[in-house]
């Protein structure tokens, strides 16, 4: 909630025969819209030809039923909804990426960040290549397009462009016959897949979205595997699944998925309970009532309720109808919205202490004031509780936190931060119980502890590939 930013979510779907794929897909990027806001797509595959529509805004704003209605019945479709950690807020940007070329024609949907685009992107400018987008799936879509053109399949071709490239990347892939689902190595982003009744396999960024379309979840994809789904079923591969340790993205337990959503085998919602009683459990206060901050604090403040016996109060109520907080593009624009987002509940706060649990503290422009409409509200004391440890570094694979400048604690100490905040206490989670939360899996924490699971890229700001060149470049 308080300025954290996610990348993307995507969406596949293979159907028996003909079907209604394009509102399938509809219906799985609208459980996904929290991965994503600033735009969608979808790509329909019908006997072999694409059809598309892809545009800037909300899914239910951009896949209207007057689109829908015109986009044709097929075997195959992919989607995308995309908050862009490379490459700037532009139509040319919106996924699915299309590819033509001389095996056929592919469509790419990709969630995640490679660490070695610039690299990459360098690499095949000076061969010759041309980029329509400033985003990294364009890398992925290129390289898959040049191993294809010497393999003797698109799923060995996606296999030979997965030993180059480095990073988070969960996947899916069109081609005229098959839908092609892969995630990197590490496992950074998730990605699962399910099937209906009708036998219609869809693969998904979560499993809310397979509940959504009327899928039952079958399983996760294994870090660093390729699922192929054909008339003949699914098929796998696993020549990339056995170097690398998992380093799953915490942040999708503490704040990104949807609480409803099973990620790994662990559950999003017991994840964030959990959050909440190591909370309790670390940062115990005299308090009267605990608070959450709508959405992703609540489960958290319903832990440490839990945990610590002080009860839960509905101290802050949400506008539904406007978007999160990172839409913004500026800090002004996110200090007004906090204000229209969320109000206090004077009748659960007045005169009382309150535990207050949000999921991360980025600059602590939102927290501030967040905590100033409990004070308005007349609570007697707000203690802050974060279930995330502070950000100390950028992260490289798909969470917008590119610069160290503005994050408060590479400047505050804990004690500073709560008086910037206007906090009494300020208690955050512990960067070495993490793994708790992810059931005890291998977890990828970079962005609070600064173990890179890859090389760090040299050049990562988000608009790099949007920059001018200077004179003689």
């Amino acid at each position: 909630m308080m300025g954290i930013h996610e990348e993307c979510g995507v969406i596949g779907v293979f159907a028996p025969g003909s079907a209604d794929v394009a509102s399938m897909v509809f219906g799985g990027l609208f459980a996904l819209q929290h991965r994503g806001q600033e735009s969608c797509g979808v790509v329909v595959n019908d006997d072999g030809v694409f059809a598309s529509h892809k545009d800037l805004g909300l899914v239910g704003e951009v896949l209207t039923p007057e689109v829908l209605a015109r986009l044709p019945r097929g075997s195959m479709a992919v989607g995308h909804v995309r908050y862009g950690t490379t490459g700037a807020r532009v139509r040319a940007n919106c996924q699915p990426i299309e590819v033509n070329h001389r095996k056929g024609r592919m469509a790419l949907a990709h969630n995640g960040n490679l660490s070695n685009a610039d690299e990459l992107r360098c690499a095949l400018e000076l061969a010759g290549a041309i980029f329509h987008t400033t985003s990294d799936t364009e890398t992925i879509a290129y390289l898959v397009t040049r191993e294809r053109l010497r393999c003797p399949s698109i799923e060995d071709a996606l296999s030979a462009a997965m030993t180059e490239i480095a990073g988070a990347y969960s996947l899916v892939l069109m081609s005229p016959q098959k839908l092609i689902c892969a995630r990197d190595p590490h496992g950074f982003r998730p990605l699962c897949y399910g099937v209906t009744d009708e036998g219609v396999y869809v693969v998904a960024s979560e499993s809310c979205a397979l509940a959504a379309v009327g899928a039952r979840f079958l399983r996760d994809v294994v870090p660093g595997e390729i699922v192929v789904f054909t008339a003949e079923g699914p098929q796998v591969r696993r020549e990339h699944c056995q170097s690398t340790p998992r380093a799953s993205c915490v942040f999708e337990y503490i704040y990104f998925a949807r609480p409803d959503s099973v990620v790994d085998g662990v559950s999003v919602h017991a994840a964030r309970l959990r959050a909440g009683a190591i909370l309790a459990e670390e940062h115990p206060v005299d308090a009267d009532v605990v608070v959450g901050v709508p959405d992703s604090g609540l489960d958290a403040a319903l832990g440490y309720a839990r945990a610590s016996g002080i009860p839960w109060g509905m101290g802050l109520v949400r506008n539904r109808y406007v978007g999160r907080t990172f839409i913004s593009p500026g800090q002004s624009a996110r200090l007004d919205k906090v204000r229209l987002k969320l109000a206090a509940m004077g009748e659960c706060v007045r005169g009382r202490r309150v535990v207050l649990v949000d999921d991360s503290i980025v600059r602590g422009t939102t927290a501030r004031r967040i905590v100033g409409l409990l004070r308005e509200a007349g609570a007697a004391e707000v203690h802050l509780r974060i279930s995330a440890p502070p950000f100390l570094h950028p992260c490289y694979y798909g969470t917008d936190i590119d610069s160290e400048e503005h994050l408060i604690a590479c400047r505050c100490s804990v004690s500073e931060i709560a008086r910037e905040l206007g906090a009494d206490s300020l208690g955050y989670l512990p960067v070495e119980r993490l793994g708790e939360l992810a059931g005890g899996a291998g977890v990828c924490a970079a962005c609070f502890d600064g173990r890179y699971p890859t090389a760090v890229p040299a050049c990562a700001p988000k608009n790099r590939f949007e920059r001018k060149l200077s004179v003689g470049e």
